[in-house]
């Protein structure tokens, strides 16, 4: 019976990863587009290991953008996305930064939009899960399919050198006292969201020396909660950061592969820019 119900499991958890998201699928990645559309400036925690920038044309990173959008500006983006050579490929609207959507009322103002305009498209998002719980219900409302969050770590201590400070119910908090509230929201968020029925995915920086040897208790606790997918990144030294190492590719393929029994993962994951658009 327990190995009935892990296969039924297991063959739900593939279905949910097969939907043509690019960055959720396991293995139709390359026919599955995406856009992001860059409408979400505003951040409300800060990353050690962030700098987000508006004009590094050259870069493929996070918190990347050429500009910002109106949300008008972004339903245009959309509609010439759709009517070029893209737009055959073109099955997800996502709103990744260069902040954290949740902190942008032109987020919610984004999707509605697209939702009204292109209700074939699915629609999706990125946070770092500070404000999840409580806007839960506005994703819902507006037809998320697909989430993901990133979560670090789950020891406060660790976090407390990742975060600087978080702005929380109109205060500036820091040290434990803003990973508290960080990682108990992150970790509710991704229950509740399982629970209205969203496919989540957890991206994890990889930070050699730091959060590495706390992988695996954050795979099986994400897992309970909800999470479907997990995505590890190798961190990008710049920031705050800049002069930790980022972890080998042996090491990537290490850790994937001791936590792939836990939680499949993502493999194909290029660190995408706030205005990225096309296939991954």
């Amino acid at each position: 019976m327990r190995s009935c119900v892990q296969e039924l499991i297991s063959e739900t958890t593939s279905s949910r990863l097969n939907q043509g998201h690019p960055c959720f699928a396991t293995g139709r990645h390359i026919k599955a587009g995406r856009i992001h559309l860059p409408v979400a400036p505003a951040c409300n925690i800060s990353c050690n290991y962030c700098v987000r920038k508006f004009d590094c044309a050259n870069e493929s990173r996070p918190g990347v953008t050429s500009k910002l959008a109106t949300p008008e500006e972004a339903l245009g983006q959309v509609r010439e996305a759709k009517q070029s050579a893209i737009g055959q490929y073109l099955n997800v609207v996502g709103i990744a930064g260069p902040g954290d959507p949740l902190a942008n009322p032109a987020t919610f103002e984004t999707l509605a939009l697209v939702r009204e305009h292109f209700p074939d498209l699915s629609l999706c998002l990125s946070t770092n899960g500070l404000l999840l719980p409580e806007k839960m219900d506005d994703l819902v409302r507006l037809g998320i399919s697909h989430l993901t969050v990133t979560v670090n770590t789950l020891n406060e201590e660790t976090a407390s050198a990742i975060y600087s400070y978080t702005q929380w119910q109109g205060q500036a908090l820091i040290g434990l006292d803003a990973v508290r509230v960080l990682l108990e929201n992150q970790l509710l968020g991704i229950k509740l969201a399982s629970e209205a029925g969203l496919t989540i995915k957890v991206n994890t920086v990889v930070i050699p020396g730091l959060n590495d040897s706390g992988l695996e208790a954050l795979a099986r606790e994400v897992k309970r909660r909800g999470a479907h997918l997990l995505n590890l990144v190798p961190l990008i030294p710049q920031g705050k950061f800049r002069r930790h190492i980022s972890p080998t590719p042996k090491e990537m393929i290490n850790h994937r592969q001791h936590l792939a029994p836990i939680l499949p993962q993502m493999t194909h994951c290029q660190q995408c820019r706030a205005d990225a658009i096309g296939l991954v």
